[in-house]
């Protein structure tokens, strides 16, 4: 059915609409829906190729008259019971099988049609429609009620179904079916009722109904009287009915003209918008795309740096198996007691406790301050600063009284050797940078995830996932070997406790002050014949992973000068923009010192000073680490739980960084990925 048919229905409110002897396969068109035929009251489908009707026929609540003759209709819908003032329904010749319960509900039907069909019961609350006149069908084939019964007519099968539900039977001519409408206002009936009058007069002679006709002259003449009224009448109706007819036609093109510009300006609208998001859309996956691209390349710039400190920490485990052992054979000699500075080592002693009892303090003072920002604001804040404050001050004035302690103490001195040795550890400061730079990724690749799901797309999510997956694997290795690196550490300090003499005094503080005297790594490289401007040129380009390296294969500032990126490459070092780098810098190294031979000189006639054991040392530079910059975000990863703390948990295997402290306790799975949660892990975001 085209769609002009509905809407000129809906617009000029038609009451007929006859689409017989066509190929019609559904009643309605898309986008349109039953309602546009609210004042239809008769529907002619007769020989077409329906094979259903739509489920909410029942919203046709004026239809009167429905004719469904030669179909292909299986079974009619339950909301065909509403049609309370359906007073003619044919459904012949098709290969309905059964009526559905709600026929019950048709209170105005005058005329059923089912033969023709493989009907063979019929619905026992049929006897509840009072006003059937006149059922056809195949009364041969039926089995309920039988074929006597069928045979003997409308009012036997009716009789029949009334008994079997147990109430009164009553002839339809005691229900007086409802009056056509008329017009608003008017007395004259309407010219569309007439029509339906006229449809149902043509579908009883369908039927045959019998007519019974009486001789007496005196009614055949009423009869022409009635005829030449009903006649005066009907010219009467349809002469309003063309009036009528021309007013609509006057305004529907108004009317039309008014819903087609409408509608143009309604599609161009929606038509720039839809441009607007599609562009917005790939704006958006672009970005994501390339925010990928540049994860998957610093995890992978990440992995390959592992496997190259992997190869490079046998070199530096041996060396620095070799300072232990040779230590741990070492004796304390009477020498190094009498030039022991005990109140200077004493004073370093307590200020490595102060500094790790400070950063525990301000540790558990991070963390009381965040929690009490939700519930008490700037006041708590106010109150923990001067408590904090406090506890300086009565460490400033302890700090005197805690140096003398340390030197009687020797569980204390013990314990300060014990965090400078780990302070100091090479090995234990490279795993714990590569574990801080892992734990951003994770987090940076958690947001991603978040970001892709708000977006609703699925671009490369298993790279994300195989990523994800690599990165915990990695985090859980490195775990391992910091655990074992500490026990390692546990083990040479029980190994020098058990070898230490009984009697010696300030055991500990001589061992303190030796790993204070101990030079550094790049030091003891230098003087093994590694020039200082080379390893202050790997330091300047945060390169100093690669000293070791260049130690072992003994390169040399002139060597590299004249070196190219591929034998860079087969030393080790395989970033292309550090190759260029440590280059361009060799050269301009080389060029300074061939124009001023002095400084070159002076360079190799200085010699090193030692440094200072008065306090703790700083750090040596780590060995780098990936340098790839983090990927900046609009606002801070919140907890996909509670949504107002900060993710503070990494889960593990799955990588996840979703959840603060508190919400992660009360989980078994990770929220995001549903995979089972082996190993919690706690981490501090830095000011």
């Amino acid at each position: 059915v085209p769609y002009g048919a509905f809407a000129t229905c809906k617009v000029l409110q038609k009451k007929v609409l006859i689409i017989h002897t066509n190929n019609l396969t559904s009643l309605v068109p898309k986008s349109c829906s039953l309602l546009s035929l609210i004042t239809v009251k008769v529907l002619d489908l007769h020989d077409n190729q329906l094979a259903s009707l739509p489920a909410d026929i029942g919203q046709l609540t004026a239809l009167q008259v429905l004719n469904l003759e030669r179909n292909h209709l299986k079974s009619l819908p339950q909301s065909i019971g509403d049609l309370a003032q359906l007073q003619v329904l044919n459904v012949k010749d098709n290969k309905l099988r059964e009526l559905p319960s709600t026929v019950s509900g048709l209170r105005s039907l005058r005329a059923l049609d089912v033969s023709g069909n493989e009907l063979r019961e019929l619905p026992r609350l049929l006897a509840h429609v009072r006003t059937l006149q006149t059922l056809t069908l195949d009364a041969s084939s039926m089995t309920y009620p039988s074929p006597d019964i069928c045979s003997a007519g409308t009012e036997a099968i009716q009789q029949f179904l009334c008994k079997e539900c147990g109430i009164a039977y009553y002839p339809p001519s005691q229900y007086q079916l409802p009056t056509l409408e008329s017009d608003a206002g008017g007395t004259s009936v309407d010219g569309v009722d007439r029509t339906v009058d006229k449809y149902l007069e043509e579908e009883s002679e369908w039927q045959e109904i019998p007519v019974i006709h009486l001789s007496s002259y005196s009614s055949q003449e009423k009869k022409a009287q009635e005829k030449l009224e009903f006649e005066r009448r009907l010219n009467a109706g349809q002469r309003e009915q063309a009036l009528l007819v021309q007013q609509l036609n006057s305004h529907k093109d108004e009317i039309l003209q008014t819903v087609r510009e409408e509608q143009q300006r309604l599609e161009e609208g929606l038509s720039k918008h839809q441009r607007c998001l599609e562009e917005e859309r790939l704006k958006l996956l672009q970005q994501l795309k390339d925010t990928e691209q540049g994860i998957a390349s610093r995890i992978q710039r990440l992995l390959e740096d592992n496997q190259r400190q992997k190869r490079s920490s046998d070199i530096l485990k041996s060396l620095e198996n070799e300072r232990i052992r040779m230590e741990q054979l070492m004796a304390i000699t009477q020498e190094e007691t009498e030039q022991l500075r005990r109140r200077e080592v004493a004073s370093a002693m307590q200020q490595m406790l102060a500094e790790t009892y400070k950063n525990k303090l301000l540790q558990m003072s991070s963390e009381s301050r965040r929690q009490d920002l939700v519930s008490q604001a700037c006041s708590s804040l106010a109150e923990m600063d001067q408590k904090f404050q406090q506890i300086l001050a009565w460490q400033e004035l302890d700090q005197n009284r805690a140096v003398s302690q340390i030197l009687q103490q020797i569980e204390m001195q013990k314990d300060a050797f014990e965090a400078l040795q780990v302070k100091k550890d090479l090995m234990h400061r490279q795993i714990r940078n590569q574990i801080k730079l892992i734990e951003t990724e994770l987090l940076q690749l958690t947001q991603l995830e978040l970001k892709r799901q708000e977006l609703d797309t699925e671009t490369l999510q298993e790279a994300v996932m195989e990523q994800r997956r690599t990165l915990g694997c990695l985090l859980q290795q490195l775990l391992k070997e910091k655990k074992q690196r500490e026990e390692e550490l546990q083990q040479i300090l029980l190994e020098m406790e058990a070898k230490s003499e009984t009697k010696q005094e300030n055991y500990w503080l001589i061992q303190y002050q030796r790993l204070l005297n101990q030079k550094p790594l790049s030091l003891k490289l230098q003087e093994k014949g590694l020039e200082q401007q080379l390893v202050n040129l790997l330091l300047e380009l945060s390169a100093d992973q690669y000293v070791p390296v260049f130690a072992h294969h003994r390169i040399s500032l002139e060597m590299l000068g004249t070196m190219t990126a591929r034998d860079l490459e087969k030393l080790g070092v395989t970033e292309a923009g550090l190759q260029r780098a440590i280059l361009r810098r060799a050269q301009e190294i080389l060029a300074v010192t061939t124009t001023i031979p002095e400084l070159r000189r002076a360079e190799d006639t200085e010699v090193p000073a030692a440094p200072e054991p008065s306090a703790p040392s700083e750090e040596p530079p780590s060995p780098a680490s990936p340098t790839a910059p983090p990927l900046q975000w609009e606002h801070k990863s919140e907890c996909v739980v509670c949504m107002e703390q900060e993710t503070q948990m990494i889960f593990l295997p799955c990588g996840h960084v979703c959840c603060c402290q508190g919400c992660c306790e009360r989980l078994h799975s990770c929220p995001l990925c549903r995979q089972d949660i082996a190993q919690r892990i706690r981490i501090f975001h830095s000011a």
